[in-house]
């Protein structure tokens, strides 16, 4: 299915081949030459592509073909990555200033020898590609034109991990049904189950949440837990998920003993229910484990297991099996009309709604299916696009009954082009993985599929530009935000995650130390966990250099076009540097490799030769204490992750010099980064668009005397107890966390002058938390143009903060959207400046126990439209509708919560007239 990805590579390839990087380098006569006609042929093959990705569903033999035309682009890909590692080299080596030094430093190879050797690769490439291009004749292919999608308007990103009633249809009985079973209570034993049985993609785990969520079941139940099992029931990961899920905190990886009583501790004669999603395990041994060790609870606790098999059902149920049907076609109609037109929009297409029921019908009451290829048709008005999705092929293949897949690939086929390849690379990851939007994009980034834009769009917009229209066509779901909004977690459902390995194979695949038969045509692989025997005999030849060696050789067999080897979710990892030193040797031409949480201490000097290398994460190696120099001649790394290395003494002398490193994770034991005595007055870092630093005991000064980091928009700094200054002028950033660091004083104005104060003028979100000698806000803050542009401050857990500005100040606040202040113990007002922020649509204050009142000119905040305070007892009771003396203050808010209780008021025309509101609530 791979070969569907033939026109995205021909593409990009092109793009490639044209680029003015590329051209630079090649020149000189004959390799010019090739690449022009390397050019021709690509843009010939190109416009049939389309046609024969169409094609290749009922024909075996166009598939080959498609097959080894991929294969020539690799190979015609790679050559051109090593034009452009030149171009780089060359960049590098006329920056600076002692051009001899920096020149042997790199070694550049001899111009005339490179191109005479990469013309005679390129000429070879390109009569391959003329031999197979030649074939398109016997298949009567037809030229397709391309329009490049412009993307459509994204409906809003909002939090899914709560699902709202009013976007489910059809499932209010069942709601109703499953309440009353939960409401009552059984003679028979303290924890009963509740299997919630039916067929993938019918909504058990929508359903459940609506059940988790409704307030009546919030009342119920003392202790309410989520936790998604997926295929392996790991009895030990399943106590600490459930641990976490109660406490809402971390559970370390404590023995077995110690996390039963911990969590007979948690559960101890309280009334629970907890919600076992998607469970595969017949085995009853397992389940028995976890049933004895749930028992404690109290009488009328529940365990809902939502499973497509009714053999689980039998093994972990103590009630009846609750089997969910399908959808009436009415109900899907209804999915299908919210999913597919904005609001309202539909009663001006009567005729595309006459379509769409006939789509429906094909869905057999699914409503993954219907949400799907609804979100396949949003905002397409042309019936050319309803009609093709209709009699689409795909319907007349042989399927099961109830079988959501076809849909699914309906919908993948109908993906743009420069979609399809990344949404086939999130089969890398298990099922159930919660992905992250930064790891996803770098990923993207390393593999090559997002490319530069002609608008100049940073490959960080595009690529969660990517992810927005993979969301709205529904093929990720379950959004949270996190901080700032900055990054977001999603999931796949697992029917979907069914459909990304079908269309990335041979490419893509998931590997486990029991694999065996793995195709050669296998590109990016990941490896999973391994489990029982195999796992012992795994560790044990790891714990030796010559063992590791022999399974490394005998695992990866004949896979010599491996682009990608990842670790991140395997509980085997490497112990020695053989693994790297095979991989230099095995895959030249590898572009991501993650190897997180490994334990070697050194990389070879020879890392230098995975010329193409693009992602490189050696996070979490407790054992490393330096990295070669050789690792900044890696021109085309993007992304380097070394966060949690903590034994890491020093960086290379030249890793500033990198010239495309754009993500980039630290943990060190330096006390300057970058190292003062090396790049003072030098200019480095100048592509790094996102830096993390953390856990960095000895830090004390970052970025001073630099005319570096002139791209970067997001820094986040934690962890660091030491440090005790921000950077002075960093003009690009964007985002600026800081959090833990002891002796760092933001608000300290004392000795300020004009040239001491940092300038951060492009900010737009700030989150402060944990800094102790935090009293009040910095100076920077509420100076043009920062003023100007921020859009979300947020303070946190700073003990000692006592004031949130001067009212002069707050007057330049014009574009503050949000305001979170949480964990201030010794924030005793707020300024009276407050009523100068405009522009604020939301504001939380939580556990900021002597707050006492709030402002005055609070009125004044007419756009304010969502107030939460929580954990403040005080200000709390000042607040209560009708009775508070600060309700007259805030009785204009839409929406204000109370220690989690929304306020409801009924608002009468005499209180809406008069300059502070008041009314009754409603229960």
């Amino acid at each position: 299915m791979a070969e569907s990805f033939a026109f995205n590579i021909a593409d990009r390839l092109l793009g490639k081949a044209t680029s003015l990087v590329v051209e630079q380098v090649c020149l000189a006569g004959v390799v010019y030459s090739e690449l022009e006609n390397l050019k021709a042929t690509l843009s010939t093959v190109r416009a049939v592509l389309l046609d024969a990705e169409e094609q290749q569903v009922n024909n075996h033999q166009l598939t080959d073909w498609l097959g080894k035309l991929k294969d020539c682009f690799y190979d015609a890909e790679d050559v051109l990555d090593e034009f452009e590692y030149d171009s780089l080299l060359r960049v590098v080596a006329s920056e600076g200033g002692i051009k001899r030094k920096v020149r042997h430093f790199f070694s550049s190879s001899n111009p005339l020898a490179f191109r005479f050797k990469m013309g005679n690769k390129m000429k070879e490439i390109r009569e391959r590609l003329d031999k197979v291009a030649a074939d398109a004749d016997k298949f009567n292919l037809k030229k397709m034109g391309v329009n490049v999608p412009v993307p459509v308007p994204n409906r809003k990103r909002e939090n899914y991990s709560f699902v709202r009633a009013s976007d489910v249809i059809g499932r209010d009985d069942d709601k109703e049904n499953i309440i009353q079973l939960l409401m009552q209570s059984s003679d028979e034993e303290n924890v009963s189950v509740l299997p919630l049985v039916g067929i993938g993609g019918l909504g058990k785990t929508t359903l459940a949440k609506l059940v988790y969520n409704d307030g009546r079941v919030v009342a119920h139940f003392e202790k309410r837990m989520w936790v998604c099992v997926s295929d392996e029931f790991d009895v030990k990961r399943l106590i600490k998920e459930i641990i976490t899920s109660a406490t809402h905190g971390k559970c370390d990886d404590l023995p077995m003993d110690e996390l039963a009583r911990l969590l007979g501790n948690v559960l101890d004669d309280k009334k629970f229910l907890l919600i076992l999603d998607d469970v595969w395990s017949k085995n009853r041994d397992k389940w028995l484990e976890l049933k004895a060790l749930l028992d404690g609870g109290a009488k009328g606790s529940k365990i809902i297991v939502t499973t497509r098999d009714k053999l689980v059902a039998s093994v972990m149920g103590t009630c009846p099996i609750y089997e969910l049907k399908g959808l009436s076609d009415e109900e899907c109609l209804s999915i299908f009309i919210k999913c597919a037109f904005k609001d309202g929009q539909n009663k001006r297409y009567p005729r595309l709604v006459g379509i769409g029921k006939d789509i429906v019908k094909k869905c057999k009451g699914l409503p993954l299916a219907v949400r799907t290829l609804g979100g396949l048709l949003y905002l397409k008005t042309e019936e050319n696009d309803w009609v093709r999705v209709r009699d689409s092929e795909i319907w007349k293949l042989e399927q099961k009954k109830d079988d959501v897949l076809p849909a699914l690939k309906l919908s993948y086929d109908e993906l743009p082009f420069y979609l399809k390849q990344c949404f086939a690379s999130c089969s890398l990851f298990p099922k159930d993985f919660e992905f992250n939007n930064i790891l996803l994009i770098e990923l993207w980034m390393g593999q090559g599929l997002i490319q530069p834009s002609e608008q100049n769009k940073e490959m960080e917009d595009i690529g969660n530009q990517y992810i927005d229209e993979l969301l709205q066509k529904s093929f990720f779901q379950d959004v949270e935000k996190s901080f700032l909004g900055l990054s977001y977690r999603f999931k796949m459902h697992d029917l979907v995650h069914d459909l990304a390995l079908l269309v990335a194979q041979p490419e893509c695949s998931m590997l486990n130390f029991d694999s065996e038969n793995i195709s050669t045509k296998v590109r990016h692989v990941s490896i999973l966990k391994t489990h029982g025997k195999k796992i012992e005999e795994t560790i044990f030849a790891y714990q030796k250099k010559k063992k590791e060696e022999e399974t490394i050789s005998r695992f990866f067999g004949k896979l010599n076009n491996v682009r990608t080897i990842s670790f991140r979710d395997s509980n085997v990892r490497p112990k020695c540097e053989s693994f790297v030193i095979t991989s230099l040797l095995r895959f030249k031409y590898m572009q991501v490799l993650d190897v997180q949480g490994s334990s070697f201490e050194e990389l070879p000097n020879s890392i230098c030769n995975l010329k193409h290398l693009r992602y490189l994460d050696l996070a979490n190696n407790q054992s490393i204490k330096r990295l070669p120099n050789s690792i900044c001649k890696l021109h085309h790394l993007q992304t380097l992750h070394l966060g949690g290395c903590e034994s890491l003494e020093e960086f290379p002398k030249d890793i500033g010099k990198m010239m495309s490193l754009r993500h980039l994770s630290v943990t060190t034991q330096q006390r300057a980064f970058p190292h003062k005595e090396r790049e003072v007055g030098g200019r480095c870092f100048n592509s790094l668009r996102i830096l993390f630093i953390w856990g960095c005991p000895n830090l004390e000064s970052l970025m001073e005397g630099m005319r570096s980091f002139t791209a970067l928009r997001t820094l986040g700094i934690m962890g660091c107890p030491r440090l005790s200054s921000l950077p002075k002028n960093l003009p690009a950033l964007e985002n600026l966390i800081i959090e833990d660091c002891e002796i760092l004083d933001l608000g300290n104005r004392n000795g300020e002058t004009e040239g001491s104060i940092q300038v951060f003028g492009s900010l737009r979100n700030l989150l402060i938390s944990e800094l102790p000698k935090l009293e009040i806000l910095p100076r920077w803050l509420f100076q043009v143009p920062t003023s100007n542009n921020l859009l979300y401050s947020s303070i946190e857990d700073c003990e000692n903060f006592r004031a949130s500005s001067e009212e002069e100040e707050s007057l330049s606040l014009t574009s503050l959207d949000t305001l979170v202040i949480r964990g201030c113990s010794q924030l005793l007002a707020l300024s009276e400046g407050m009523g100068h922020l405009t522009a604020l649509r939301q504001l939380q204050i939580e556990h900021c126990y002597n707050l006492a009142a709030l402002p005055e000119k609070m009125r004044r905040l007419t756009a304010l439209t969502q107030l939460e305070i929580e954990g403040c007892p005080e200000l709390a009771e000042r607040c209560k509708p009708r009775t508070g003396e600060d309700w007259n203050k805030i009785a204009h808010v839409q929406d204000i919560y109370l220690d989690g209780q929304k306020i409801q008021v009924r608002k009468s025309g005499l209180d809406e007239a008069a300059a502070g509101t008041s009314g009754e609530v409603e229960d």
